[in-house]
C-alpha cells in the first residue's frame, strides 16, 4: 500500500478546481502575470501619475507677492509652465475660463514664511497629472526655499541623497508587481488549507477515516505538502510569464525557496488554527487576523519579505537576504514540527 499521505495530497490537488473562489484568484493573477507589460503601463499611472506626462504641459497661474519665488519653482519642474498675474481676480477668471489648469496664490506671511493657496480642478481624468506637477512644484519651491536659507540655520543639516534618475516602470514592476505575485499564492495555500480541513471537520469525513491505518499527523501532513507546493508552483509559472513579458528575473531558484518557506510558515499556522477552532468561520476570521498582524510585525526586520523578493529578482541581494532566505527556512522548519507536535497531541480529540 502507498503512503497515505501521498494519497491525500492527490486528493486535496484535484479539489482545488472545485473551489471557485481558489480558481477565481488563480486566474486574476495568471492574467495579471500574463499581460504584465500592457498592465504595468496603466497600473504605473496610478502609482506614479506623473510617469505619463511626457508631451502635457501644465499651466499654473501664478499671484500674489510672493509670486516670483513660485514661478521659479514652476519653471524648475518639467511639463510646467508658469502664467503670472498682477491679482488673484485675474487669475481666478483665467482659471475659471479655462486659462490656466491650476492656481498658485503666493504671499509673505508676518513670520517670513510663504504660504501658498493651491487651487485645482474638480475631479477628472486630468486632475490626477495636475495635482502630481502642483506637488512637485511646491517641493521644488520648499528645497529652493531652505537652500536660500541655509545661513539662517543655527546647525548644519544632513546632506541629501544624490537625486537617482529611474524609471518608474522599473521600480512598480520589482516593488509592488512582483512581490504581489509571489505573496499573493502564500495567502491563498494558507486559506485554502484552513478550508480544507474544516471542512473535514464539518462534514464528519474524519469519522470515516477511523478505520483506515492513518494518524492525524498523516492527515495534516498530506494537506499540508499539497498547499505548500500549489505555491512556488504557481509563483515558477508567473515567473515564467514575466519573463515572457520581457521583465528579466534573476535568482528565480533562491526566490522559489523564498516563497517555498514563507509558504510552509503560512500554511502551518493556517493548519494549527484550523484543528485549533474546527469551524471554518471561526478558524477563517482568526486565519485573516494572524496573517495580518503576522505581515505588519515583519516590518520591524532588517529586511521585509518584499524588499527581499525585489532584491532577488534584480540581482542586487545583500548579505541581509541571503539571511533573510535561511531564517525563514529555519522559521518554516520550527513551525512545520510545532503544528506535527500539536497534531500528534490533539489526534484523538480531533478524530
Amino acid at each position: 500500500m502507498g503512503d497515505p499521505r501521498l494519497a491525500i495530497t492527490r486528493r486535496e490537488l484535484g479539489a482545488i478546481t472545485s473551489e471557485k473562489t481558489i480558481v477565481l484568484a488563480l486566474l486574476i493573477q495568471l492574467f495579471i502575470a500574463a499581460f504584465s507589460s500592457f498592465l504595468v503601463v496603466g497600473l504605473v499611472s496610478l502609482y506614479d501619475p506623473g510617469s505619463v506626462s511626457d508631451g502635457q504641459i501644465v499651466t499654473v497661474g501664478v499671484a500674489g507677492d510672493a509670486s516670483e519665488s513660485v514661478e521659479d519653482a514652476v519653471r524648475s519642474v518639467r511639463g510646467s509652465r508658469a502664467r503670472f498675474f498682477e491679482s488673484r481676480d485675474q487669475a481666478e477668471r483665467a482659471f475659471e475660463n479655462g486659462g490656466v489648469d491650476a492656481l498658485l496664490l503666493a504671499n509673505q506671511r508676518d513670520d517670513d514664511r510663504i504660504g501658498v493657496e493651491t487651487v485645482v480642478p474638480k475631479g477628472s481624468l486630468r486632475t490626477t497629472l495636475i495635482v502630481t506637477q502642483v506637488r512637485e512644484v511646491l517641493e521644488a519651491l520648499e528645497r529652493d526655499e531652505r537652500v536660500a536659507r541655509q545661513n539662517e540655520l543655527s546647525a548644519t543639516p544632513v546632506n541629501l541623497p544624490p537625486e537617482v534618475s529611474a524609471s518608474p516602470y522599473f521600480g512598480f514592476t520589482y516593488t509592488i508587481l512582483l512581490p504581489l505575485l509571489c505573496l499573493l499564492p502564500v495567502f491563498i495555500s494558507g486559506s485554502l488549507v484552513v478550508d480544507s480541513i474544516t471542512e473535514e471537520r464539518e462534514r464528519g469525513t474524519f469519522e470515516l477515516l477511523r478505520v483506515a491505518p492513518i494518524t492525524l499527523v498523516d492527515i495534516v501532513d498530506g494537506k499540508l505538502f499539497a498547499a505548500v507546493v500549489l505555491a512556488p508552483a504557481q509563483v515558477a509559472l508567473w515567473l515564467v510569464l514575466l519573463t515572457v513579458n520581457g521583465i528579466s528575473i534573476s535568482d528565480v531558484g533562491l526566490l522559489l525557496v523564498f516563497v517555498t518557506a514563507l509558504t510552509l510558515v503560512v500554511v502551518s499556522g493556517g493548519a494549527g488554527i484550523a484543528l485549533f477552532f474546527g469551524d471554518r468561520q471561526r478558524s477563517q476570521l482568526a486565519y485573516s487576523t494572524g496573517l495580518l498582524l503576522f505581515f505588519a510585525s515583519l516590518v520591524f526586520l532588517p529586511e521585509h519579505p518584499s524588499s527581499t523578493i525585489a532584491r532577488l529578482a534584480i540581482d542586487s541581494a545583500a548579505p541581509i537576504s541571503f539571511i533573510s532566505v535561511a531564517g525563514a527556512l529555519v522559521v518554516g522548519a520550527l513551525c512545520l514540527g510545532l503544528l506535527r507536535e500539536f497534531a500528534r497531541r490533539t489526534g484523538k480529540d480531533q478524530l
